[in-house]
């Protein structure tokens, strides 16, 4: 193989900290400790592309139980792009997830490039941007949630309304990321009713998902989980742009809106709950 030859092959742990720092690098603001949950889901899912054994690109294409699968992080560096490593490691991506409908979040302008891999918009999300705020207005419904098994089995019976495959094993990653917050709403029965999770990112945190019955629900969650940060630290939240009740909720809270992505799937568009969608867990891994 020449030595100017593009290798694909998957990344190591380490080398997904690598690839971390880039989506730093593009402003991405990712999680300080994503990369440990997002190997952890699959990991044999994460490629990289060399040259001459140095990394020129990425892509993730991680499955989730046996028909779904997400494709993210999908970057080349700036020095190596316009010369097809793209699209080679793209197409590597596609290869590894053949016959399961796939999902992404990409950006809005490159939708007819994602078109002619055959995905198709689904809606938009939208990342909003504020300052946490304390006001106290939370009330005694909600809780943390732990280790205990019972705890972490209602959250993970919870999420599976919210989610088009199983993805158990990367959930109990998830919520127990190091410096981070899960909380659950429970209505008067204990029956659980929403839940939410943020953790520390570049530059100050991230709420996702989070996920409610209703909107009075998603407020108090998200006002308790803002507790756990700082006063004024910024919170990034990102929500599907055609739920209203979630627009509602980051306009009541000073959010605004910094970012867009296109979500787009191949193959059916799941049927998922967008009306108690307040915010998606994450752009990188759906």
């Amino acid at each position: 193989m020449p030595e100017s030859a593009l290798k694909i092959r998957p990344m190591t742990r380490a080398e997904l900290d690598v690839v971390v720092d880039w989506a730093a690098a593009e402003g991405w603001n990712p999680g300080w400790h994503d990369a440990d949950t997002f190997h952890a889901a699959d990991p044999g899912g994460f490629l990289l592309g060399l040259i001459g054994g140095e990394p020129v690109s990425a892509i993730s294409a991680v499955r989730y139980g046996n028909r779904f699968a997400f494709i993210g992080f999908y970057m080349v560096r700036p020095d190596f792009r316009g010369q097809g490593h793209g699209i080679a490691i793209w197409r590597a991506a596609m290869q590894r997830l053949a016959g399961r409908t796939i999902g992404l979040d990409g950006v809005v302008a490159q939708q007819q490039s994602y078109r002619r891999s055959g995905f198709e918009l689904a809606w938009n999300n939208v990342r909003y941007e504020g300052r946490a705020t304390h006001d106290g207005r939370v009330g005694d419904a909600i809780v943390p949630i732990g280790s205990a098994v019972s705890e972490l089995s209602d959250l993970l019976t919870y999420d599976a309304a919210f989610f088009p495959d199983d993805r158990r094993g990367f959930v109990r990653h998830w919520v127990a990321q190091t410096g981070s917050m899960t909380l659950a709403i429970r209505d008067g029965e204990g029956r659980l009713t929403g839940y939410g999770v943020i953790r520390p990112c570049r530059i100050g945190w991230k709420v996702g998902p989070l996920f409610a019955d209703d909107a009075d629900g998603a407020d108090r969650l998200l006002r308790a989980l803002m507790s756990h940060a700082a006063p004024d630290d910024a919170i990034q939240l990102d929500i599907p742009a055609g739920n209203r009740r979630a627009l509602a909720l980051v306009r009541a809270h000073g959010m605004r809106p910094v970012f867009e992505t296109a979500r787009m799937y191949a193959g059916p568009t799941p049927d998922l709950p967008i009306d108690r969608i307040f915010g998606i867990t994450t752009f990188e891994l759906g």
